[in-house]
């Protein structure tokens, strides 16, 4: 029988880029959206794939996937129920960290900053945007709730399709729409050989309004 392999031997030794002061982008916004476009063009799984971790009052962590949806000039923003664990904790503690990674291209963006919702009219452009089926899912799901079985999922979305049968344009749900990531401090982290990694760290400065960065050991 062959033997089981041993977690501790599963390594890669990334080998494919480097990461310099001199090649990064001032505007660490801008730096982001440089790589993403390489993850695209790259054709990386799930490119806009983001880990948000937030926190409840205890200071007690949680972290889950979404998609990111837009890069706006103050940040990255994606949509959600506001009544889901992720919206009770950010209704409570403000701030997020978030997490992309691009096996492709061995990289990996850090983001940490505070949230905000997006404006209505915002929300509501996107919402219209989406497919009506995903529309119908945001109205029939009570988000993070216990429920009983997958049937109820099912009951609750044949009554939304029913409401909304002769509705091409949906009204978005008031416990549905978009929060903002405004960040505060951002890592870019490139893979490199060895395991002496190449890390750039933007933090702003005393003013809030420019961006020093900074070099990071692995």
């Amino acid at each position: 029988m062959e033997k089981p392999l041993s977690l501790a031997d599963i390594r890669i030794n990334y080998c494919l880029k480097e990461l310099t002061r001199q090649s990064v982008q001032a505007n660490p916004l801008r730096q982001f959206d440089a790589w993403l476009q390489e993850a695209l063009a790259a054709k990386a799984d799930e490119p806009t794939a983001m880990t948000v971790s937030t926190c409840d009052l205890q200071g007690k962590p949680s972290a889950r996937v979404v998609l990111l949806k837009e890069l706006s000039a103050e940040g990255f923003v994606f949509y959600t129920n506001y009544q889901s664990r992720k919206g009770q904790q950010l209704a409570q503690n403000p701030y997020a960290a978030i997490t992309f990674f691009w096996p492709v291209l061995e990289r990996q963006v850090r983001i940490e900053g505070v949230v905000k919702q997006v404006s209505g009219e915002i929300s509501d452009a996107y919402f219209q945007s989406r497919p009506k089926g995903s529309q119908i899912g945001a109205w029939a799901s009570p988000q993070s709730q216990e429920i009983n079985g997958r049937e109820v999922l099912e009951t609750l979305e044949q009554e939304m399709q029913q409401k909304f049968i002769a509705d091409e344009v949906l009204p978005r749900p008031a416990h549905w729409g978009g929060y903002v990531v405004i960040p505060e401090r951002l890592e870019f982290w490139q893979g490199r050989p060895n395991r002496l990694h190449d890390r750039l760290e933007y933090v702003k400065d005393q003013n809030g309004t420019d961006w020093k960065i900074k070099r990071l050991a692995p």
